[in-house]
């Protein structure tokens, strides 16, 4: 489950309900793809933004389409109560794992987070993988409460951040990170990198799985970049990367991938123009203009 390619595809809305019929076109595309797995309702699916009855049916239809992929659904919440019945209908829609942020309004303290996981992970019976994401959250992980939640029952992965793998001279960094995060976890518990932009270099550095949203929509491309950390230069590889810097570089401007993501599924035809839940928009005139070149440019797949 927790290897190579886990793909987070957009939920796309047309007038404020799940367009089910685009969102199977998306699955699909994954499911050629042959991706390793795929993570309905990340941050990327918007689970913040739906109604349990909603999740149940978008967990449904993922796994039916997936046809064999495993399925890992995001059940975040602020009060644990609803994680717990957000889990619950996972589960029975038949989600193979579940992928949890530390969601809050009020900033959580320590304590708090590791209740949240101790509390979750005995009441489950599939994998979780532990999502640190502080550009969402404001919660950032100590390596204590690292080494703690990992410890749990039925914790299978953790998502990292996006962290710098290379400096500027192309010299590696991100080994003695990752050194230091395989003595705090227990040798079962897989390491993914998250943040696109950091991707291929977390997996020849070591990580165990990319959690991507760009492979939501372009699955190839990303499987590509994870095969050549496999036999490719550490300079080959940032290359490779360095290449859709502009992209990236979208991605920082619209605080993260979700909103160019959509604006990209739009463009390809996956999906109406607007295809995000009010208030949530797409990219706007002069960004659009840059995605469209850019996916000429590049040639994503």
């Amino acid at each position: 489950m927790f290897t190579g390619l886990c793909a987070f595809p957009l939920t796309p809305f047309r007038h404020e309900k799940i367009d089910f019929h685009a969102f199977e076109k998306l699955i699909s595309n994954l499911k050629q793809a042959n991706v390793d797995s795929i993570c309905a309702m990340g941050s990327t699916g918007l689970y913040p933004y739906l109604k349990r009855d909603e999740l149940a049916q978008v967990t449904e239809s993922s796994v039916a389409t997936a046809n064999g992929t495993p399925v890992m659904v995001g059940i975040g919440s602020l009060r644990t109560y609803d994680v717990l019945k957000n889990a619950e209908v996972a589960q029975k829609a038949g989600a193979k794992a579940l992928l949890l942020a530390p969601v809050s309004y009020h900033p959580l303290h320590e304590a708090e987070v590791l209740a949240l996981y101790q509390r979750v992970t005995c009441e489950i019976s599939v994998p979780l993988c532990i999502y640190e994401n502080p550009g969402v959250t404001q919660f950032s992980f100590s390596d204590t409460l690292y080494s703690q939640v990992t410890q749990l029952p039925n914790v299978g992965a953790i998502k990292i951040p996006g962290m710098p793998f290379a400096d500027a001279d192309g010299n590696a960094t991100g080994e003695a990170r990752l050194s230091s995060l395989r003595n705090l976890v227990p040798e079962h518990v897989a390491i993914g990198v998250s943040g696109d932009k950091f991707g291929a270099l977390g997996m020849q550095a070591g990580c165990d799985l990319w959690l991507s949203v760009l492979g939501g929509l372009f699955p190839n491309t990303v499987k590509t970049m994870i095969a050549s950390t496999q036999s490719s230069s550490l300079q080959a590889v940032i290359a490779q990367s360095e290449r859709l810097t502009p992209l990236w570089d979208l991605f920082a401007r619209n605080k993260g991938g979700m909103r160019v993501m959509a604006t990209a599924a739009a463009i390809l035809g996956y999906t109406e123009a607007n295809c995000l839940p009010h208030p949530l928009q797409p990219l706007q005139a002069e960004d659009k203009q840059k995605l469209e070149a850019i996916l000429t440019q590049l040639s994503l797949d």
